[in-house]
This record gives C-alpha cells, sequence and structure tokens, in this order.
C-alpha cells in the first residue's frame, strides 16, 4: 500500500478543488434541516393545498416521524449522491489517463484504489454526521429531543446504507469503462434493493432494511434483528472493494 496516506491526502484536495465536498455537505445538510421540517408541518402543507378536504388524512405528527422522513430523504437523495460521486472515481481516470499516470510513480494499485475508498467514505459520513446533527436540533426546536445515543445509531445506519451502494457503485466503476455504466449499475442495484426489501427474511439484510432499523434506532428502541444486518452490509462492502481490487491489478491501463 505505498503511497496510501499521499494520495489520500490527494484524493481530498481534489474533492474540494472539484466542489464535490461543499455541494454534498450542503445537500446533506439541507436534508437534515427539511426532514423534521416537513414531518412538522406535513398536515399545514395538505391543508393548504387541497383544503377541508384532505384534512385528517394524515395523522398528528410525532417525534419519531422526524426520524423516519430523515432516513427517508437520505435513503432518496442521500444513495443517488453517493452513486454520482463514485461512478467516475476509477473509471473517469481511467478514460483520463490519470490511473496510467499515477501508478508510473511509486504508489501500488492498491493504494490508488484504497485512497479513493478512504475518500469517499469519508465525504459520505461528513455529510451524513452534518446532516444528522441538523436534523437532530430542528427536532428538538420543532417536537422534542431524540435520544442521543440511539440516533448516533441511527446516522450510523444511514451511513452504512450509502456506503454499501458506493462499494457496488465503485466496483462497476473498477470493471466497466464508462462512469456512466458504472452509475447505472449503482442505481440498478439500488431498484433491485428496493424491490427485494419486500421480503420478510431478506429485507432486513438489505441496505434499504437498514433505514427501518434505523427508525427504530431513533426512538431509543432496539431494532430485531440488527447485528446481523450490520454484519452483512459490512461484509458487502469488503466484498465489493476486495473485488475491485482483484480486478483492478489485472486491467491493462
Amino acid at each position: 500500500m505505498n503511497g496510501l496516506g499521499l494520495l489520500v491526502r490527494k484524493e481530498l484536495r481534489e474533492q474540494v478543488r472539484t466542489l464535490r465536498l461543499p455541494v454534498i455537505v450542503i445537500l446533506f445538510a439541507i436534508l437534515g434541516m427539511i426532514s423534521p421540517v416537513f414531518a412538522r408541518y406535513i398536515q399545514e402543507i395538505i391543508s393548504a393545498v387541497g383544503g377541508d378536504q384532505l384534512t385528517g388524512i394524515v395523522p398528528d405528527p410525532v417525534v419519531g416521524d422526524a426520524a423516519v422522513q430523515f432516513t427517508k430523504n437520505l435513503g432518496q437523495f442521500g444513495v443517488l449522491a453517493a452513486i454520482l460521486v463514485t461512478m467516475g472515481s476509477v473509471a473517469g481516470e481511467r478514460d483520463h489517463g490519470t490511473a496510467a499516470f499515477l501508478l508510473t510513480k511509486p504508489v501500488t494499485r492498491g493504494a490508488f484504489l484504497g485512497a479513493k475508498v478512504v475518500a469517499i467514505g469519508a465525504l459520505l459520513a461528513l455529510g451524513t454526521i452534518v446532516a444528522g446533527v441538523l436534523c437532530w436540533v430542528y427536532t428538538a426546536i420543532l417536537f422534542e429531543p431524540l435520544p442521543a445515543g440511539g440516533f448516533v445509531g441511527t446516522v450510523f445506519l444511514v451511513w452504512l446504507s450509502l456506503a454499501v451502494f458506493a462499494a457496488i457503485t465503485f466496483l462497476a466503476s473498477v470493471v466497466a469503462r464508462s462512469a456512466l455504466v458504472a452509475g447505472g449499475i449503482g442505481i440498478a442495484a439500488l431498484l433491485v434493493a428496493g424491490i427485494l426489501s419486500a421480503l420478510p427474511v431478506v429485507g432486513p439484510y438489505l441496505p434499504t432494511g437498514l433505514w427501518g432499523a434505523a427508525d427504530v434506532l431513533a426512538v431509543g428502541a432496539i431494532p430485531d434483528p440488527l447485528l446481523g444486518p450490520i454484519i452483512v452490509n459490512v461484509t458487502i462492502i469488503a466484498a465489493a472493494v476486495g473485488l475491485a481490487v482483484w480486478a483492478f491489478r489485472r486491467q491493462e491501463l
């Protein structure tokens, strides 16, 4: 893993220079802020749009609704952002010749990929933490404070779900010859996971199933199962990254 630290710093500087880092942080911050606001005022919004005819359709908002809206927003827009920032991570640099140039230096292919994995994971973690902090603060203002320990677990599970889709897209970025194809594979993985999540036995162990567990953790309860889904999704990430390294070492650049 020669040059890993140097390459990680390069990736982080590039995230700032290309505005990926500020854009992701701002996007996630907005998602975190609007989640409790939307949960609190959804009744008023529907009444204003539909008048008295739609009154009573939506039940009175409770504090747990803010957490549900948080995981829903990040499960939609956050996953798409994770796919977008990952799909060109290797395919794009390979197309532009940057990968071949860097690998003429005293760095290994494992370090080249490892730096990207660390940088992408850190970017998604920063965005998710910012979103989580803002969601917790706004929820405390509009409803009541969510259990801090449980909400930390919620933020972790949401980040883990994003990391799974990012890892799958990362593998696709290594294998595919186009960033668009890699992004398509990431979106296809999201759609397949969404369909399979309806299965009661399989659903909780998919990355989309982590969102339901995150909702339960947010209100201070312990979801069942919890440890199994975490292990399964960590294994998916490790397998995707491992396959990416294996495939990249056998490619001609």
